[in-house]
């Protein structure tokens, strides 16, 4: 079994990869019962899974929809949220290295969870690897999940009467907390809920989510703000 510099066996990496990508995977099924359910075909629903696989920005999207957002405002509200994915693409094509002809093809798979997985990793080898697998078992889980979830909606009608309406926002709220460790997130995350709901019931549905957006810039200005005046206060 081969092991890298790190000191890390490979079977280690993939054994970490694939908790991941099965444990993320699996929620698929909320979003296609969710997609479906807020009126898009299960067609649309695959395709969305297929061509986007963002997984936050998918139930963005279905979630203003399902709320009779107009589309134009809900794919805005979901691109926002996807922009995060170039970012990490800009840390990963330093990380990984990888070869040009493969680059449009690993960009499909430049998400959350494949960012840490691969940022978690000693070596480059390591990271390859914990990319690779991560991005290969959430892409065929999630599109297979969908399918299924989608199937099931179309099977039992009005997701409403079953109360899977909560079932996407549950499961994003779910992947999202774990990743809340600092004050500086907490405090984003709880000004985009009072943002997002405060502003529901006074303008049209899917723009509270845009500004919701500005929680971030928000809490980064406040933050600087505060150390130039620690650093004022320091210096009399």
């Amino acid at each position: 079994m081969h092991a890298d510099d790190g000191g890390k066996p490979d079977a280690a990496v993939v054994r970490d990869a694939l908790g991941v990508g099965v444990a993320v995977g699996l929620s698929g099924f909320a979003f296609g019962v969710t997609s479906v359910g807020s009126g898009l075909t299960l067609l649309q629903t695959c395709a969305l899974s297929l061509l986007v696989f963002t997984g936050a920005s998918q139930f963005a999207l279905v979630g203003a929809l399902a709320a009779g957002g107009n589309p134009l405002t809900a794919a805005a509200g979901a691109f926002f949220l996807g922009v995060r994915n170039a970012f990490y693409g800009l840390r990963l094509s330093q990380l990984l290295a990888l070869p040009r002809a493969v680059r449009p093809f690993a960009a499909q798979w430049v998400i959350d969870e494949t960012t840490v997985v691969a940022l978690a990793q000693p070596t480059r080898r390591a990271a390859r690897i914990g990319f690779a697998v991560t991005g290969l078992t959430l892409y065929v889980l999630w599109n297979l999940t969908t399918l299924l979830g989608g199937l099931g909606a179309e099977a039992i009608g009005d997701t409403d009467t079953w109360g899977l309406d909560a079932a996407g926002p549950a499961v994003f709220l779910a992947l999202l907390a774990p990743m809340l460790k600092s004050g500086a997130e907490r405090a984003v995350a709880g000004l985009a809920v009072v943002l997002g709901l405060g502003l529901l019931p006074v303008l049209p549905t899917g723009v509270p989510v845009l500004v919701a957006a500005l929680a971030a810039p928000a809490v980064l200005w406040f933050q600087g703000r505060r150390r130039a005046e620690d650093g004022r206060g320091a210096d009399r």
